[in-house]
């Protein structure tokens, strides 16, 4: 099992950029793929990008192609989400998520980091 801790969420301006961590620990992460989600109120949960436990294939929702990056440091155990261009819909609690594949499932989670964009 893997423990994940997500900081770096905070308030921003519209076209604003933030970079969120996630922290993991246990001795699987390296070995995990690893998926940032979201989830705005009256929103269900949704799947922003995920990569492989090598970095070697990642995957974004269409929602956030080209303006958000998933990326991890093994050596550190940790995922990041650098965002760019946001906007007042990308305003959500961001999770971080490990499993066995990029494609799910996803049995551990972060408590959360709240995102708020604004106009």
């Amino acid at each position: 099992q893997v423990q994940l801790v997500e900081s770096g969420g905070g308030l921003v301006q519209a076209g604003d950029s933030l970079r969120l961590s996630c922290a993991a620990s246990g001795s699987t992460f390296s070995r995990s793929a690893m998926g940032w989600f979201r989830q705005a109120p009256g929103k269900g949960r949704e799947l922003l990008a995920s990569i492989t436990w090598s970095g070697d294939s990642i995957r974004y929702a269409d929602s956030v192609k080209g303006r958000f990056a998933i990326s991890r440091d093994n050596a550190k155990n940790t995922v990041y989400l650098q965002m760019n261009r946001l906007k007042p819909e990308d305003t959500a609690v961001y999770y971080c998520a490990a499993g066995p594949t990029p494609a799910g499932p996803f049995p551990s989670w972060g408590q959360g980091t709240q995102v708020t964009v604004s106009s």
